[in-house]
């Protein structure tokens, strides 16, 4: 099983462009099944998740692949989609698989998708992507593990999320597009994930206002026409580089990202004390002065993004003074934490919060990655702690970040992948 390996000591310096968005690109995949023919997707991440869903829109009948084997463009042809049933063994692999339900009752008026119950860092429902479906006149059945809807053709409808949802809006959103008359979503996800379906979707012939606030607007089309999109910049990647700055008292700037999507992040790294500039392009962070202990509240967009939590933890373990980091979006995200005390973090928990007091130093150890976000933590612990630090379970990473340790390892990271 592969490990990520990493000696700690050196300062990042210079420049590295951000991989396109993940989470973008898994909702993008999916609303290529609402039109008869070609969608292409540029600047895709090559990962793992984008992988899984390939497979599942293989499975469901459409023709769908990277361009070329070094490349970053996905061609997916939705014309010969034939079968509706996305089965456990491809959505367990990753939860957003689920989103290809909307778009399959929405063109075909039929889906059966497997439920995908909890994962890693807490159960994500799906009771709203349900309600949703429901309120557009969608018949929805539980069966046997999973959901089954159908619908002889979906109604525009007013509904209202009982809490904010990023991909319960993204499904809604999808099948709004082509229900007859306006729906209107209410406490609808702001995330900029949202609003980049919501461009593609309109590029595609959709009819949608206000996407990006907490009322999305939706007016039905008959059908939608397939569109070639360039995928944004990762905002959590570019984060996690920019973090990367910041623990090693480096100085960093990425490219191919607004950085206003980033806004939270970057606020938190001023206050620190890292020194922050923009530009239309990206950021940059010069953080070789004094780092001081503050407070971290994970949000909904524009808040913190709990995606950044243990990326900003490990960061926190090495500041003067103490931290608090209150995690209000996932109810299990700290599993990240005994792993960062095996390196000499000292931190500790009380339900959603961790005090986190800035030690002098960290050693290299073993440690494991738990999830995603998790592993990058690890790895930016890594960084900066004496000696060698062995992450394991890096599967992890690769299913949300590229060549991550060729990108440390271009700004001056001592670090390796053994397989």
């Amino acid at each position: 099983m592969d490990q990520i390996v990493v000696r700690g000591g050196n300062r990042l310096v210079g420049e590295v462009a951000v991989s396109g968005s993940k989470n973008s690109t898994l909702a993008l995949m999916a609303s290529a099944l609402l039109a008869d023919g070609v969608s292409v997707l540029d600047n895709a991440p090559r990962l793992r998740d984008v992988d899984a869903m390939l497979e599942l829109l293989r499975a469901l009948g459409a023709k769908a692949d990277w361009n070329d084997e070094s490349g970053h463009t996905l061609s997916i042809d939705a014309s010969g989609v034939d079968n509706f049933e996305a089965p456990y063994d491809l959505v367990r692999k990753m939860r957003a698989s689920f989103m290809v339900l909307g778009p399959l009752v929405a063109r075909f008026g039929n889906a059966r998708v497997s439920e995908p119950g909890g994962c890693a860092i807490g159960v994500r429902p799906v009771d709203q992507h349900l309600k949703g479906l429901e309120a557009l006149g969608a018949k929805v059945q539980l069966q046997h593990g999973y959901v089954q809807a159908t619908s002889s053709g979906l109604e525009g409808a007013r509904l209202a999320f009982d809490l904010t949802t990023v991909n319960g809006t993204q499904n809604v959103l999808m099948a709004a597009t082509l229900a007859r008359g306006e729906t209107v979503i209410e406490n609808a996800a702001r995330e900029p994930e949202v609003v980049e379906l919501a461009t593609m979707l309109s590029k595609m012939g959709a009819e949608i206002h206000a996407a990006g606030s907490d009322r999305i607007v939706v007016r039905g089309v008959k059908e939608l026409r397939p569109v070639r999109h360039r995928v944004e910049g990762d905002r959590i990647e570019a984060g996690t580089l920019l973090a990367a700055a910041a623990i090693t008292r480096g100085d960093v700037r990425v490219t191919g990202i607004d950085p206003s999507l980033l806004e939270s992040t970057l606020e938190k790294l001023r206050e620190l004390g890292a020194e922050v500039e923009v530009d239309a392009d990206g950021a940059r962070v010069r953080a070789d002065g004094h780092q001081v202990g503050i407070r971290v509240v994970t949000a909904p967009f524009p808040g913190f993004p709990t995606d950044m939590q243990a990326q900003i933890m490990a960061v926190l373990t090495l500041v003067d003074g103490s931290s608090v980091v209150i995690e209000n979006v996932f109810e299990n995200r700290f599993m990240h934490v005994p792993e960062l005390q095996r390196l000499g973090a000292d931190i500790s928990l009380s339900g959603r919060s961790a005090h986190v007091r800035g030690v002098e130093k960290l050693m290299g150890a073993p440690v494991m990655a738990t999830d995603l976000r998790a592993s990058a933590g690890l790895l930016l612990a890594g960084l900066v702690a004496t000696g060698e630090t062995r992450v394991s379970r890096v599967y992890h990473i690769d299913r949300g970040y590229e060549n991550i340790e060729a990108k440390l390892r271009s700004l001056g990271a001592d670090i390796c992948r053994e397989v």
